[in-house]
């Protein structure tokens, strides 16, 4: 590229932050245009990855790499490959449509959201190109302050107690991981370097203890039930820009860290402990599924929704073949951004009722005919209609599943029904029925908030109709990762 186009989305967020600091608090018009200005041009940035990207190589790309603390052998060393630039990607994308819908939401300390909104970007940018482990973790643990302030202090009722388990949950399991991280250095020739790491062979014990050392970090992040506790309480006090990078971004990355370390680094424990982590999966699909058809409240509902499809993801994964681990893959994007964008949904409607219970609306299609058409749109991808985003992921994290095991597979299946039953049950509460008087005077989307949402009406529609445009990225790296599974 001649340029270092990876550190630059990376630092572009935070140099938008350190230029927040200066501009006065009352000034909130400014504020909002410079995070919106860098949000943006990270996004544009990052553009460069989609269009330069070698779909033929299985190597990492666009490397970065400069000595640090030669002493530890510790390096700033950075890259993408097929199986992290789409996750780049998505985060950059995320970025000004996070800004966006805080807009008029967000009214108490502006300039303080914005400045961790700003940073959070920059951490989950670093954490999907880290190639150096002490990176990577700083990047990893750098994303809980953000987060927790975002959800502790612009949060609802119960923010403080949800915020507070978020980064008790995260940071035990981080701690874990730490610890396999230094037990890594010491084996692996006292080097941080994630490759040189990846290159060498472990004793099947040494990779057992590791794996789940790691697993505590991942798992949690995922969530993998039944350590998904946290999750519905984060999303629910979350404000709706908190519930976005949750659901978009944050919860891949304990997905991705299977992905990127635990298949490569592990593969005899992996291998050993599939079966057990393809149960945990098929529980989580069925468990959050049946969860969703009784809750109240809209976005407990939608965050339970997340267990469900994360235990898709997870399963993919684990069914260790090609389907399945593409299908996991492109089910993390495609639940980024339909979920994402259920959440912008939900927060559009909460900032005209203030109130998220199901039971509070009835009748909002009749109201509200633009607004129930995208929320129709994106409720379909989220069940796997054909034609739309969520339907190849799903189809072929079965397929592989079925490949691994049959039984898996078909219990997988009965995650699409309940899910169908769930989100097509919640849109004829809320859309259909007589008119409720509360609701009879709301205004229907306005442009902002069509904007928001049209990048994602064309990404469902476009990975629904042509796939491979997205799958062609991580072929060559998957198949990469199999051969480390299978020398």
């Amino acid at each position: 590229m001649g340029y270092p186009v990876l550190s630059t989305v990376i630092f572009l967020p935070v140099i938008g932050a350190l230029l927040l600091l200066i501009i006065p608090r009352d000034n909130e018009r400014a504020i909002k245009g410079v995070s919106l200005l860098f949000t943006l041009v990270t996004f544009l940035a990052a553009l460069p990855l989609f269009f330069n990207f070698d779909r033929t190589s299985k190597a990492m790309q666009f490397v970065e790499v400069f000595e640090w603390i030669p002493a530890w052998d510790i390096k700033y060393y950075l890259g993408v490959d097929g199986i992290s630039v789409l996750f780049v990607l998505l985060s950059a994308l995320l970025g000004p449509l996070c800004v966006l819908i805080s807009w008029d939401a967000i009214k108490d300390k502006v300039k303080e959201f914005y400045i961790a909104l700003l940073l959070i970007e920059a951490a989950m940018i670093g954490v999907f190109c880290s190639l150096d482990f002490f990176l990577f973790y700083i990047f990893w643990e750098a994303m809980l302050i953000p987060m927790y302030l975002i959800i502790g202090v612009w949060g609802g009722p119960r923010r403080v107690y949800s915020a507070i388990k978020f980064f008790l949950y995260t940071l035990a399991g981080s701690v874990l991981m730490l610890v396999g991280i230094i037990v890594l250095y010491f084996n692996g020739g006292h080097t941080f370097d994630i490759l040189a790491l990846m290159s060498q062979k472990y004793p099947y014990k040494l990779q057992l203890i590791l794996f789940w050392a790691f697993f505590a970090a991942f798992a949690v992040k995922v969530p993998m039930w039944p350590l998904h506790t946290w999750l519905p309480d984060a999303h629910t006090e979350a404000p709706t820009a908190g519930s976005v990078i949750l659901a978009g971004v944050l919860i891949k990355m304990g997905a991705y860290g299977f992905l990127r370390f635990s298949l490569p680094l592990f593969p005899e424990a992996v291998k050993a402990m599939a079966p057990l982590m393809m149960v945990l999966s098929v529980i989580a699909i069925i468990y959050g599924g049946l969860i969703c058809l009784v809750q109240t409240d809209l976005k407990r509902l939608i965050a339970y929704s997340s267990v469900s499809h994360m235990g898709f993801v997870t399963l993919g994964i684990f069914a260790l073949n090609q389907q399945g681990l593409e299908g996991g893959i492109l089910q993390m994007i495609n639940h980024g951004i339909v979920t994402g964008a259920l959440f912008l949904l939900v927060g559009i409607i909460y900032e005209r009722s203030h109130s998220r219970e199901i039971s509070h609306y009835s009748g909002v299609a009749t109201v509200l005919p633009v607004y129930a058409g995208f929320f129709m749109l994106f409720t379909l991808a989220s069940i796997g209609l054909p034609g739309l985003n969520g339907f190849i992921g799903e189809f072929l994290i079965i397929l592989g599943g079925f490949r691994a095991s049959m039984l898996a597979g078909a219990l997988a299946a009965t995650g699409i029904i309940i899910g169908a039953a769930y989100m097509l049950w919640l849109y004829q509460r809320v859309f259909f029925q007589e008119v409720k008087p509360e609701i009879s005077g709301y205004k229907d989307m306005n442009l902002r908030e069509i904007i928001i949402l049209l990048p994602l009406v064309i990404l469902v529609l476009w990975i629904g109709l042509y796939p491979n445009t997205f799958l062609s990225f991580m072929h060559e790296s998957v198949k990469d990762l199999i051969i480390k599974l299978n020398p």
